[in-house]
């Protein structure tokens, strides 16, 4: 059952990211916004930077399952507000509306993530990342590519109130589980722990102190910015190049995500059988590397009149996310055995810590790269792309502490 819970709480977390990352983007674009601009967009991801300020908050008041269903509610009620606005007519405020979901979700994932430190032992960190990867992408895939392929029949309101009912489902499911009655600490333990997480530069040392942490904290950082700038704006190039919103969010919305969701679970299974994360590590970065070339050799003779061109692009968008469905599975697992090192007061603040940085990576180039396209041109920043894509590959082959 606890595979379930993670399944149904990291499902509706993604569906933020998912409604963000590849529905907002064509959407804005189709009404003929720059590049830029729409990059500028990704500004509304800022709350995941600073969760781990909130992060000790959720580690020691109240209880996990309160801190779920608070957020759940909220991100539902924000859900709602966004079917009465119009993106055209609102969207500033609209803008203010994502922000504070962003905000919940985050909140959200913190909550999860200690919950998810604390129920799993090292045996299940294989099948439990890959129910949190692939439940996230699965709420991506509904929120993003799925809402986007029938967005011309449902429109925006009815799309905003299903995904309203779908996180008050969740936060039924979520009230009712048993999985969520975990024994709290001590009256004095609790306060103990309070006076020490609330000094920021206690925290920090603490955090830095569990071993791996700097290492994984450099890997994190720099492991999906290539990657990351390339799934952004292929599908913008591809929109730019003939294909309509709907071919988009068919086959990089879901069946991109279908094929990350399938390197996911095999990078959980392959973790739990063979348990070399760090040649796994090494092989799915240099196979990702392989790919970026493709999809640049790709970009420089594409032709939308040519069927096997449009394969062409589709093949390099399955693999793209295959490839990175299965690195992510491998470098959440690396986070969380790497947090399981810590003490049980600071658990979900590191596992936040590590998260943010990740965040931070993707964040800012992803801000920046829509600016560079206009600036410059597709190719030169597939050639960032790539050499962006070795520095994770250099990083994994020199850590002298990987085990």
């Amino acid at each position: 059952m606890k595979y379930m819970l993670l399944g149904v709480l990291y499902f509706v977390q993604g569906m933020p990211y998912g409604l963000q990352s590849s529905l907002l983007p064509i959407y804005l674009r189709g009404m003929g916004l720059s590049f830029t601009r729409i990059s500028l967009t990704k500004v509304l991801y800022f709350p995941w930077i600073l969760k781990v300020f909130w992060a000790p908050f959720v580690d020691q008041y109240w209880t996990k399952k309160t801190w779920l269903l608070l957020s759940m509610c909220g991100l539902g009620v924000t859900c709602f507000v966004c079917m009465l606005l119009s993106p055209e007519l609102d969207f500033l405020l609209l803008s203010f509306v994502l922000l504070l979901m962003n905000f919940l979700a985050s909140l959200q994932d913190v909550a999860v993530d200690g919950l998810a430190v604390r129920i799993l032992n090292r045996k299940e960190l294989g099948y439990g990342n890959t129910i949190q990867v692939v439940g996230y992408k699965l709420g991506s895939v509904l929120a993003g590519g799925g809402f986007l392929t029938v967005m011309h029949i449902l429109g925006w309101h009815t799309l905003f109130l299903l995904l309203a009912f779908i996180y008050f489902l969740a936060l039924l499911y979520t009230w009712k589980s048993p999985e969520l009655v975990i024994p709290r600490s001590p009256p004095v333990m609790r306060l103990r722990v309070k006076s020490r997480t609330l000094t920021t530069s206690e925290i920090l040392k603490e955090l830095l102190r569990v071993p791996g942490t700097i290492w994984t904290l450099g890997f994190v950082l720099i492991y999906k910015l290539g990657e990351n700038g390339a799934t952004n704006m292929f599908p913008l190039f591809l929109l730019d190049h003939g294909l309509s919103p709907a071919e988009l969010g068919f086959w990089n919305g879901m069946m991109g995500m279908i094929s990350s969701i399938a390197g996911s679970t095999l990078g959980g299974v392959v973790m739990n059988k063979q348990r070399k994360l760090h040649d796994l590590l090494k092989t799915s970065l240099m196979l990702r590397l392989l790919g970026l070339c493709f999809q640049t050799i790709l970009l420089l003779v594409f032709n939308s009149d040519i069927w096997y061109m449009i394969v062409a692009a589709v093949l390099s968008i399955i693999i793209q996310h295959f490839i990175g469905g299965l690195l992510t599975t491998l470098t959440f697992s690396l986070m969380m055995s790497c947090t399981q090192g810590a003490e049980e007061r600071i658990q979900a603040t590191h596992y936040s810590f590590l998260a943010t940085i990740e965040v931070l990576g993707k964040l800012c180039f992803s801000t920046l790269v829509g600016g560079l396209v206009d600036w410059t041109s597709f190719i030169f920043c597939y050639l960032l792309f790539i050499f962006l894509s070795f520095l994770p590959i250099i990083h994994a082959l020199y850590d002298p502490q990987f085990q």
